[in-house]
């Protein structure tokens, strides 16, 4: 056994004195990279430390370093030196464009006469401004919806929802028809109970767009309905904690099911209840590089499976949204969740920067969220990854991400740590504090539910 002992420590050693210097961003000697600024990003010996330019590097003990360059225009020569390493890069940042006027701006046409269009795309945003971006959906439309059109913004049309709001919609998810009717008409609506859902069902005579509101009530639009105030017909249910809904229509049926609350065992509050795991990324999606060159979907892939395993002993059902190294596409993700009718989804990625920001600054778990009813979670979430593990809060946020764009659960994205940050990245590749976040994760899953 010594001597087993011994020659692991003679092989350890001999590993460290070959740790060659190592760039993983940028990922070529010579870049163009128009920003006010970039970072080196890496791994090498740190006892053989780091200059760049001539000025010393901090590594970190596991070899990983970030280091912010500026950049100025034309191209910028760095010399990165460890031990007797050398390597260069060169990174070329472009002259401004001259005469930037930023282009024509956008004119808004208003039309003399109503226009009608049809859907074309299935899970069309409709939008509160026409811009392609942002914090901005009312609702998602399915393919086949007729819209009333009253003008136009430069890609996008101007729709009518009721007689005192307006949408848009992107040109080129819709196509114009010769004729439709400006208002639909309703014939009441039924409810239903299951064990897990209130279900409402309205009969219209067409689809028509809508918009579900969040909040004690709940409110349930339904859009351009004759006979009704503003032409809007609206619903509104005492709910004091959502757990996800859904509103779609079958036929000209449109149908909203709004999650019950599950029943809670105190003692062992996350038994019984259905979560998705989604490791972020997979296949020929790497995601980000680490410094020490671990591949995000690979690190997130090894948290995805410690959660499995500790949601699953607390007694929770999970599904996993891959469980190798396999590409999934993201709306796959989130259909395979609610195909799964999961009260929870969690997806897991480790985070990374831009150029202009400083890897060294930002560090820390983050967590987002889209919709209202999942910010309690994420708040839970962040504020036990944050004290158990001593990660630095970089907060809560509100984003437009595919995987928190889902109303059927309570979707969060987890940022665990950032990549390229040394510190953040040597946390991420130990097995122990992989152990200890994701039990950080499910107590506040659990704190969430105890609630």
């Amino acid at each position: 056994m010594k001597k087993f002992l011994l020659i692991s420590l003679i092989l350890l050693s001999c590993a460290q004195c070959a740790f060659a210097l190592n760039v993983v961003y940028p990922k070529k000697n010579s870049v163009v990279i128009n920003a006010k600024s970039s970072f080196l990003i890496g791994n090498t010996n740190p006892k053989k430390g780091l200059t760049v330019n001539g000025v010393q590097v901090n590594v970190h003990p596991s070899g990983g370093f970030a280091y912010k360059i500026p950049l100025n225009v034309g191209k910028n020569t760095f010399t990165l030196v460890s031990g007797d390493e050398k390597l260069i890069y060169d990174i070329t940042k472009p002259a401004p464009r001259n005469g930037g006027g930023g282009g024509a701006a956008l004119i808004t046409k208003e039309y003399d006469t109503l226009k009608y269009a049809e859907v074309t795309t299935e899970n069309t945003p409709i939008r509160t401004t026409p811009v392609d971006a942002g914090i901005n959906r009312i609702a998602h439309m399915q393919k086949g919806m007729p819209l009333v059109l009253d003008g136009e913004k430069g890609g996008f049309y101007s729709i009518i929802l009721g007689s005192n709001k307006t949408g848009w919609i992107s040109k080129n998810s819709v196509k114009l028809v010769d004729s439709g009717a400006s208002l639909a008409t309703m014939n009441g609506y039924d409810t239903l109970d299951t064990p897990e859902f209130k279900i409402y069902v309205f009969h219209l005579n067409k689809m028509t767009p809508f918009e579900l509101v969040e909040g004690n009530p709940f409110t349930i639009k339904i859009f351009n309905v004759e006979n009704q105030p503003e032409n809007t017909y609206k619903l509104q249910i005492p709910i004091q904690k959502l757990y996800g809904y859904s509103g779609r229509f079958s036929g000209t049926d449109f149908v909203v099911k709004i999650r019950k609350n599950p029943p809670i065992d105190k003692t062992k509050p996350l038994k019984g209840i259905k979560i998705t795991i989604d490791a972020g990324h997979g296949g020929s999606e790497s995601g980000a590089i680490g410094c020490l060159g671990n591949l995000e979907k690979n690190t997130m892939l090894e948290f995805a499976k410690h959660l499995e395993r500790e949601l699953k002993h607390r007694g929770a059902i999970v599904f996993m949204t891959r469980e190798d190294d396999s590409y999934v596409g993201l709306r796959d993700r989130v259909d395979f969740a609610n195909d799964e009718d999961s009260v929870f989804l969690i997806s897991l990625h480790g985070n990374a920067l831009p150029d202009d920001l400083d890897p060294i600054a930002n560090n820390g778990t983050e967590v987002y969220y889209y919709y209202n009813q999942a910010k309690p979670l994420a708040d839970l979430v962040l504020s036990e990854i944050t004290t158990q593990t001593g990660m630095n809060n970089h907060k809560v946020r509100q984003a437009s991400f595919a995987l928190v764009r889902n109303t059927n659960a309570l979707s969060i994205l987890i940022e665990i740590g950032f990549l390229i940050n040394p510190s953040d990245n040597a946390k991420l590749v130990d097995k122990e504090f992989q152990k200890k976040t994701v039990g950080a994760i499910a107590d506040g899953i659990s704190n969430f539910l105890k609630n």
